[in-house]
């Protein structure tokens, strides 16, 4: 994800890093939360904080730390406004040098081990930029399907008979009598 939108101050220089690492505390300023809300589609983004602390790894760097937040979206079910806090870890590696081309043949096997590690990021430099890594950790941890408390899905449009889900048509279709 390139969103594009750079936050101030999201930056953690490697040549100048002390042996005990770097603390990064960042609080977004109203313009750059606006400049995301927009990205991410949702009404606003009313209060994000970053406290990270960066030390050398591998000859990059690790990132770890916590993102803190408080979003705002229409409900999936009335479009009124949801509010949502948003307390997500943060660990990312950051190695130096552009993202290397790891294409094979298209006969190639390729394994991905989802408990694995996380492919590290790449940077360009002495300095990784943070931002898109703030962004992509608060957009993951979105609801993607926010509701008020207590509210309900019409019945019209959560059926309880199974026949009447969009599959049961294609079923028909196909002679399954079930």
């Amino acid at each position: 994800m390139s969103s594009r939108i750079h936050i101030h101050d999201a930056g953690i220089r490697l040549d100048s890093m002390p042996t005990n690492g770097r603390d990064l505390a960042l609080t977004v300023d109203a313009d750059t939360r606006a400049a995301i809300a927009e990205f991410l589609e949702i009404t606003s983004v009313e209060r994000l904080t970053v406290a990270l602390h960066a030390v050398r790894f591998r000859g990059g760097m690790r990132v770890s730390g916590q993102l803190d937040a408080e979003i705002a979206q229409p409900s999936v079910v009335s479009l009124e406004p949801v509010r949502q806090k948003i307390v997500e870890p943060v660990d990312r590696i950051f190695l130096p040098g552009a993202e290397k081309d790891f294409a094979d043949d298209a006969d190639t096997d390729v394994f991905v081990d989802p408990d694995g590690e996380d492919i590290p990021d790449h940077f360009d430099g002495n300095e990784a930029d943070l931002s898109d890594l703030i962004i992509e950790t608060l957009s993951l941890a979105i609801d993607p399907y926010p509701r008020l408390n207590g509210e309900e899905i019409p019945a019209e449009l959560n059926p309880e008979d199974p026949d009447d889900r969009p599959f049961a048509a294609l079923k028909v279709l196909k002679g399954d009598k079930k």
